[in-house]
């Protein structure tokens, strides 16, 4: 779930000069002797340049740690951690990891058991991001960078219909319908051409959960987008995080989620202010959006432990998160910064504080990914081809039981 984040803000002022105190805890850090620290992030370019020149060295002067920063998806990371196991040789001490990727690591038995560092995780942290990295009761992995979609609309073709964004399933009906009778074409597009996040939300904000996919809230939420499809854009079976901010942009589509990241490419490279956005809407039972970003992790057997978790700390801090927010556009796990945006970036932020107070992962079990192929295959057949939500839920059933049957025999 990782997104490629392309964005440029304004650091407030400070927050640079205080980087060179943030590996001190109230008075200047004693350093300690220099070794490197290998830590492996995926970053885009962009990403990589606040990290190298105003992260990094910071971290590296005070502690005398010098860090060997990596370039590497979450997907390779499994692969680089199974050689590294093979060849004996453990050359990588942190790693940043997909917060929905994480259960096969641990399952593995790649990472370090974290459960008595979790005092390092500031107060201020988000319930749900204290969480998000703890397994059969024991803490792996630490807040970070969580991410969350938040839902861009564009007002200018709202005020002149007379319409509101949605809050609720009906309104998002009756959104679509209108737009559609007004324009000939929909209006209203969502990302679903392989990517689970958002029909996991309309799943599980009718009370329906994604690792049972015959429940009454399933139905409830298959037969709803049934309803919903005819009105919506073909961009919904097309859409990524990168082709929906250029239909916004374009005002191809006038609603449609995406992460934060696009506020920046939008609204401040694209200058159209008049696209706004919203925490979203609420499905029969409650809103729910899907928590997606990354957390950090020690690799089991590291030497270099201590080290690693004063790096984690120090990325924590509530400067290094107001830094990576207004450099790269990052949310934070810290209710003390996300919400404390000003400018023109606040009411995007604003949204975003919001989404992420109800945000929830996938479910973080080693079979996901099997499930994710299962839900984008029920949704083919239900919502594109228009076959019955009931009989095609009751004969993906047996596909389901033999996922769990199987991920229980390996473990």
């Amino acid at each position: 779930m990782k997104k490629k984040i392309w964005l440029r803000g304004l650091v407030g002022v400070g927050v640079l000069a205080s980087l060179s105190l943030l590996v001190a805890c109230g008075g200047p850090t004693k350093k300690t002797a220099t070794s490197t620290l290998n830590v492996t992030m995926g970053l885009s370019d962009e990403e990589w340049k606040v990290m190298n020149q105003d992260v990094l060295p910071a971290f590296e002067k005070e502690s005398g740690i010098k860090v060997n920063a990596i370039q590497m998806e979450a997907a390779d990371v499994e692969k680089k951690l199974q050689a590294s196991v093979a060849a004996k040789r453990n050359d990588i001490d942190v790693i940043s990891q997909d917060v929905n990727t994480t259960a096969q690591l641990v399952a593995d038995g790649y990472m370090e058991d974290l459960s008595d560092q979790t005092k390092i995780i500031p107060s201020s942290t988000y319930p749900i991001q204290k969480q998000v990295g703890v397994f059969n009761g024991k803490t792996y992995f630490l807040p970070y960078r969580p991410n969350v979609e938040i839902n861009y609309y564009n007002k200018t073709k709202f005020d002149k219909y007379g319409l509101q964004p949605p809050t609720n399933w009906d309104e998002l009906l009756t959104v679509a319908k209108t737009l559609k009778a007004k324009e000939g074409i929909g209006r209203v597009a969502f990302k679903m051409s392989g990517d689970v996040i958002e029909l996991v939300e309309f799943i599980r904000s009718a009370g329906g959960d994604p690792l049972n996919l015959n429940d009454a809230g399933t139905v409830t939420a298959l037969t709803y987008l049934q309803k919903l499809m005819p009105y919506l854009s073909a961009d919904t079976l097309k859409g990524t995080f990168s082709t929906t901010n250029t239909f916004l942009a374009k005002d191809e589509v006038y609603y449609m989620p995406n992460w934060p990241f696009a506020t920046n490419i939008i609204v401040g490279d694209g200058g159209r202010k008049d696209i706004l956005a919203t925490s979203g809407f609420a499905g029969p039972k409650e809103q729910v959006k899907t928590l997606g970003g990354e957390v950090l992790g020690v690799v089991k057997g590291t030497k270099n432990k201590a080290a690693a978790l004063k790096f984690i700390k120090y990325l924590e801090t509530k400067q290094v998160q107001q830094l990576l927010l207004k450099k790269n556009g990052w949310p934070s796990f810290r209710a003390d910064v996300t919400g404390t945006v000003t400018g023109w970036q606040a009411p995007y932020y604003q949204a975003t504080d919001a989404a992420l107070k109800i945000a929830q992962p996938l479910p973080n079990v080693t079979y996901m990914p099997d499930v994710n192929k299962l839900i984008n295959d029920i949704f083919q057949e239900t919502c594109v081809q228009g076959k019955d939500v009931k009989t095609v839920l009751q004969d993906y059933q047996p596909k389901l039981a033999k996922i769990k049957a199987e991920a229980k025999k390996a473990q």
